[in-house]
């Protein structure tokens, strides 16, 4: 079974993607840039995927579930568009035949749906509303919440700095627009990050700001168990 950064106890951090590291997927036209996967083709996995224009997706049945953000161009699939910034949950059980007209890129996650989180979410989060977020110059855009693991874009101004804290299910962030920050270093827009559980760290902006999607909880969590293939 393919392990790609399989150990959720361990710290990861991947530059966003050069043109040569993404991988080919089993449709002609759809590449993958792996961050996690534990599985063959059918996988808990965490990726971002390319498009080109025109390509499709064979016909398929989510059976852990499925969530993805729309990063750029418009993804497609026989229940609508899905432009730049829209965020989609499909749950356990749906299907769809995926494609883009005119090329798209998408960050998704795979099998991690638990069992009775069973609501399709549709976001536009071009024209969602922000909340207050708990400092100054925090805001936040809730998009999931069910079972303790939390998902919300949150958009720091410039120069915003956040107290030292901890994630006792772990974190996840892919750094949308600007340089996101920590003691550990700094993570300019398509930098992935994995803060495991129980890890500690004081986050900050400098003059640039970000906006980040961030999942917390997820990391200690019990998903359905991969089919066995032989």
């Amino acid at each position: 079974m393919p392990l790609i950064r399989a150990d959720f106890n361990r710290r990861e951090v991947v530059a966003a993607p050069a043109d040569d590291h993404w991988l080919p997927s089993p449709m002609p036209g759809v590449l993958r840039h792996p961050l996690d996967r534990i599985g063959d083709e059918v996988a808990r996995a965490t990726s971002i995927v390319r498009y080109s224009a025109g390509t499709s997706f064979s016909r398929h049945v989510h059976g852990g579930g499925e969530e993805y953000l729309v990063l750029e161009g418009v993804f497609s699939d026989e229940h609508g568009d899905y432009p730049a910034g829209t965020y989609v949950r499909n749950p356990i059980g749906t299907a769809h035949t995926p494609f883009s007209r005119d090329g798209c890129t998408i960050f998704v996650k795979l099998w991690q749906f638990a069992e009775g989180d069973d609501a399709p979410v549709v976001i536009d989060t071009r024209s969602a509303v922000w909340r207050r977020g708990l400092v100054p110059g925090l805001s936040v855009m809730p998009l999931h919440e069910h079972g303790g693991i939390g998902t919300a874009l949150v958009r720091w101004a410039p120069d915003t700095i956040f107290d030292l804290h901890m994630h006792p299910g772990g974190e996840e962030i892919l750094v949308l627009e600007g340089v996101f920050r920590d003691e550990a270093g700094e993570y300019p827009a398509g930098t992935w990050l994995r803060n495991p559980p129980g890890s500690r760290h004081a986050p900050f902006t400098g003059t640039e700001g970000a906006l980040i999607y961030v999942k917390t909880g997820h990391l200690v969590a019990q998903y359905p168990a991969l089919p066995v293939t032989t």
